[in-house]
């Protein structure tokens, strides 16, 4: 058994930026942006996934270093009913005295987050300093027995005082016990399910391997099983890199084209561009690795590194052949010379596969596998590293020609919306029996005199605060959505639904995110799933005093071009 663990809390966005350090780094957030996006994932870990670890973060939240910040903390036990111990991340108690400069001395540092409410810090001040903040009278005893209390209540479910643990269940796992058939078909099948499809011009993928005898595989990541790891990647089992994946298919010839990822040379080019001529089809691996993101560094550009770019189109230019572009990496890359060029016919983002990548990739060229993955950010264009990293807000501000963040308030130009991914099957959905109205009720004892009779008004827009609404739970209901496969391939893929308010409303997202799951769906058929809607979650906003609301109306479920109308009423 383990225990998990949410981080970082909160509002933690920034590694190293300019002139800002994760550190030293103030967010300054809103209460409308504070509640209605960097708490809620924390409070979902919480509250659904039950989790028994929260660790705070490095950076300060408006103005007071998360480790030390009592009401955060606070707020997680007595809002959302958290029961388990809050850890620091590693020497986040000494920044707090050392980089943030917020108190005087290391007993300080402390004593500020023992009485926060923080248990146990990753690090050495609480074993060096905790004596002498409890000699100095800045922490007192029962202080200290609430924290040992959090942490030995979780240390007791996990079994931890039931003996030597090498006598256990668990205490003779090796490596044999790891690598095992069973954990090496999931980490293949989380390898195949990440692959999202962003391009495929007059379907060139799959590949036919009648038609196809001979690969060209360029890029120095495409012979590197290693890059296929993200940051703190654990021992791989049995490693494939993407060019070995490929070569158990066809026969295949390799050209790095760039030393390293940095690609800050072009004397491979002249190889690469020799073999993508000799070959059936061309495979080019680009992208990011570790070197240009990890902790404690944050990317200046959205460009691929280097001169990558130049690799590609030298490719691209010189084959007779449509180009395969294969992009690593964890976050968002301008890639719109590649999307409009017309030589570059495929393009799949793996993100960091793990060990069985290669295989993966492979799988999904040679049409062994049907990709469905989908975005899970937004890919903005290179003109939005313009936009200041250490900016917390969420939403535009044309005054300073601030376009947002994130898909629920960005207005400017993607490269990729979030959700965006394609498959070699083509799908079409239909909504069955979706209510058309949900009405709600009202709790008048917890209202005050003056709101018992009547909704507020936002903007001339009637609403109801959230926690006035006792029908929450009663107005829930299912969505069924028909699911229908018209391709040739069996099918996974993922489906997500948005909601939003038919009418523009101040503050409110463009749309919200209401759930997704993953549908296998055989060729020429159809499936039914069914997809939960809570009202007042799913269509209530934040207004400015960081409250829930939710506004009266009409509301628009969408999922792939389709819509259907709600209104929801007193």
């Amino acid at each position: 058994m383990a225990s998990a663990c949410c981080k970082h809390y909160t509002a933690y966005d920034l590694e190293n930026w300019g002139n800002f350090s994760s550190f030293s780094f103030n967010a300054m957030v809103s209460k409308q942006d504070m509640a209605d996006t960097y708490q809620p994932p924390f409070q979902s870990c919480i509250e659904e996934g039950r989790a028994t670890c929260l660790m705070c973060s490095y950076n300060e939240v408006n103005g007071m270093p998360s480790c030390a910040h009592h009401d955060l903390l606070q707020r997680a036990r007595k809002e959302w009913g958290f029961k388990g111990y809050i850890t620091s991340d590693c020497d986040a108690v000494a920044v707090i005295y050392e980089d943030h400069k917020y108190v005087k001395s290391p007993e300080d540092a402390v004593a500020n987050v023992i009485k926060a409410g923080m248990d146990i810090n990753c690090g050495t001040y609480l074993s060096q300093y905790t004596q002498l903040a409890l000699g100095q009278g800045k922490i007192q005893e029962e202080d200290i027995n609430r924290a040992v209390s959090n942490l030995f209540s979780v240390q007791l479910l996990l079994g931890l005082f039931n003996g030597d643990p090498a006598k256990g269940n668990y205490g003779n796992l090796g490596r044999e016990d790891v690598c095992t058939l069973e954990h090496r078909n999931l980490a293949l099948d989380a390898a195949r399910q990440g692959i999202v499809l962003l391009k495929n011009e007059n379907n060139l993928l799959p590949l036919n391997r009648m038609a196809v005898t001979s690969l060209a595989i360029i890029g120095p990541s495409a012979n590197s099983s290693s890059q296929l790891g993200g940051d703190y990647t654990g021992v791989p089992c049995n490693p494939t890199s993407i060019f070995e994946g490929l070569q158990h298919y066809i026969k295949t010839n390799y050209a790095s084209g760039c030393g390293d990822t940095r690609c800050d040379s072009s004397k491979g080019f002249a190889e690469a561009v020799r073999i993508s001529r000799e070959a059936d089809a061309v495979v080019v691996v680009a992208g990011l690795d570790l070197s240009q993101e990890d902790e404690g560094r944050d990317r200046a550009s959205l460009l691929l590194p280097g001169r990558q770019m130049d690799l590609i189109s030298a490719v691209s230019t010189a084959s007779e052949k449509p180009i395969i572009l294969i992009l690593l990496g964890g976050g968002p890359i301008d890639i719109s010379f590649a999307k409009v060029n017309p030589r570059i016919g495929s393009i799949l983002w793996i993100g960091y596969p793990g060990e069985a990548g290669g295989q993966a990739v492979a799988d999904t060229i040679f049409g062994e596998f049907n990709p469905g993955g989908r975005l899970s950010i937004t890919w903005y264009p290179e003109s939005f590293i313009s936009v200041p990293m250490n900016d917390m807000s969420l939403r535009p501000d044309p005054s300073r020609g601030y376009p947002g963040r994130t898909y629920r308030f960005y207005t400017g130009e993607v490269v990729y919306e979030f959700g965006y991914g394609l498959s070699y099957s083509n799908y079409s959905y239909k909504f069955i029996l979706v209510p058309d109205k949900v009405v709600l009720s009202t709790d008048t004892n917890k209202a005050s005199p003056s709101k018992r009779l009547t909704s507020q008004t936002l903007d001339g827009i009637e609403y109801m605060p959230v926690d006035e609404i006792t029908s929450c739970n009663h107005v829930k209901f299912e969505v069924p959505i028909a699911v229908f496969n018209h391709g040739d391939m069996d099918g996974s893929h993922v489906i997500i639904l948005f909601g939003r308010a038919s009418a523009p409303i101040r503050g409110a997202p463009h749309k919200t995110l209401i759930g997704f799951t993953r549908v296998h769906t055989k060729s020429s058929s159809a499936v039914q799933v069914s997809m939960g809607i809570d009202p007042c979650k799913h269509f209530s906003i934040v207004n400015e005093h960081g409250l829930k609301i939710l506004p009266l109306g009409t509301y628009l479920l969408m999922l792939e071009g389709l819509e259907h109308s709600i209104s929801i009423e007193l």
